[in-house]
């Protein structure tokens, strides 16, 4: 199920969470018990189905992606895995306009893996949809080795160099950069 999603992820032109990042996911998510996750960026729902392995079989993903033709694909994946549908809730649109809607410190885990200039509004609305103690989590935080390298100056690595820094001095998580795929940015909500 996961080769065939990944597939239609090359088909669809979209970039899926890569084995080493996914495997983190499902221990995070098993690890919090998460039973309620926010995915921004769905994809053909790679990440999403990692997500989905490491929570209870009560747990709902909820996944935003602004393509609709990425939501179908994700579907296909959920059902390929045998997925009741309760167990997902997909929202198309615009993450900047949808995250605000969600409620406040509602959930367990925060993965963002969409359009990376976005990513400084979605994690600042990740640490308000976070309970004390629930994961915020920011896949490609090492941007194919440009983060470490000051001399990358273009506009998505210095986004991400940002996000990276700006979570490392907020005092309302405690963060960690995991090299794993093209890099994990975990933070805890303190």
């Amino acid at each position: 199920m996961l080769l065939r999603a990944r597939e239609r992820a090359g088909q669809l032109g979209c970039t899926p969470v890569l084995p080493g990042s996914g495997a983190v996911l499902s221990v995070l998510t098993a690890s919090l018990r998460a039973r309620a996750v926010v995915e921004v960026g769905t994809g053909a729902g790679v990440g999403s189905l990692y997500l989905l392995r490491g929570m209870p079989v009560d747990g709902v993903l909820t996944t935003i992606d602004v393509e609709v033709e990425h939501q179908r694909a994700a579907k296909q994946a959920f059902a390929e895995a045998g997925l009741r549908p309760t167990r997902t809730r997909a929202i198309s649109g615009r993450a900047a306009d949808v995250l605000p809607r969600l409620t406040d410190g509602a959930y367990d885990m925060v993965f963002v893996d969409a359009d990376k200039e976005g990513y400084p509004g979605y994690v600042e609305q990740a640490l308000r949809l976070l309970r004390p103690g629930g994961v915020l989590a920011v896949d490609n935080a090492l941007w194919h080795d440009r983060v470490a390298d000051p001399a990358r100056r273009d506009e998505t690595t210095t986004v991400i160099r940002e996000v990276g820094r700006s979570l490392r001095d907020d005092e309302r998580v405690l963060s960690a950069m995991l090299p794993t795929g093209d890099g994990l940015l975990v933070a805890v909500r303190r």
